[in-house]
């Protein structure tokens, strides 16, 4: 088959080793009951292998001329549904018309609104995706290491997230510039935070790691315009070290710190 060249502003690499594609399905353990939401499908390596375990899968494609080969390949099979749309505006729990598990090659340029836009309601019950593998490597991280940041901080308090295995750039075609990973996300059963409290809990977040090198004391005052005393009774109330910088919080810590902002207000 002849397909497109690689469009470079959509961030298109394609995988192209079958044993890679193997154990990426293997790592989202679908079953034959399994609706699977695929997202940048582009050529449909990976879409084969979920085809051949799921009972269903959904394709997202932004590119015209890949949906177009996707429906052509896929033609009078009811098990895959080919929806050509940029996957940010796109309801995938809508789009899988009920349970889920999402699976991925993200674009290194968007991954994580991707990541994000997964973890909205209704959430699959696990995701693994393709990725650059120092995103991958921020989204694990732990507290105090050296990749934690805001990314970290964020998508713990919502899930999961394992770096199942790394995969060298020559295993696509063309081959990207850096390594990439394979990262299992699992939303937790326990959130950290409630669906209200996702917006102003990431805009925390973000805002308190562009302060990544002060102490709290002054990341909560420069954060909400606070007074010294008042910053001082919310870090009390939310257990947190006025001397601690962003990078030592755990996800529970900034929880703990968003609802003692707005226990004051």
């Amino acid at each position: 088959m002849s397909y497109p060249k690689p469009r470079k502003w959509l961030g298109q690499h394609f995988l192209t080793d079958p044993r890679i594609l193997g154990r990426i399905a293997d790592v989202l353990a679908i079953t034959k009951a399994d609706t699977v939401v695929e997202i940048g499908p582009g050529r449909g390596a990976l879409t084969e292998q979920l085809v051949s375990r799921a009972r269903r899968v959904v394709a997202i494609e932004i590119d015209r001329d890949l949906a177009k080969l996707l429906r052509e390949k896929y033609a009078g099979d009811e098990r895959v549904t080919v929806i050509e749309n940029d996957v940010l505006d796109v309801n995938l729990g809508e789009a899988a018309g009920g349970p889920y598990l999402v699976a991925g090659n993200v674009p290194y340029n968007i991954t994580t609104p991707i990541l994000f836009h997964a973890l909205e309601f209704p959430r699959a019950a696990r995701a693994v995706y393709l990725v650059q593998r120092e995103v991958a490597e921020r989204v694990v991280a732990a507290p105090a290491s050296e990749n934690y940041g805001a990314l970290s901080a964020n998508l713990q308090a919502l899930a999961s997230a394992e770096l199942v295995f790394k995969v060298a750039a020559g295993a696509f075609t063309p081959p990207p510039k850096v390594e990439s990973a394979v990262l299992r996300i699992t939303p937790r059963a326990d959130p950290l935070v409630s669906a209200d409290e996702e917006a102003p809990f990431r805009a925390m977040v973000v805002g308190a790691f562009g302060f990544r090198r002060k102490q709290m004391q002054r990341v909560v005052r420069e954060l909400w315009g606070l007074g010294a005393d008042e910053a001082a009774e919310i870090l009390a109330r939310a257990d947190v070290e006025p001397t601690d910088r962003p990078e030592v919080l755990t996800p529970a810590d900034f929880a703990r710190l968003l609802r003692a902002r707005t226990a004051s207000d």
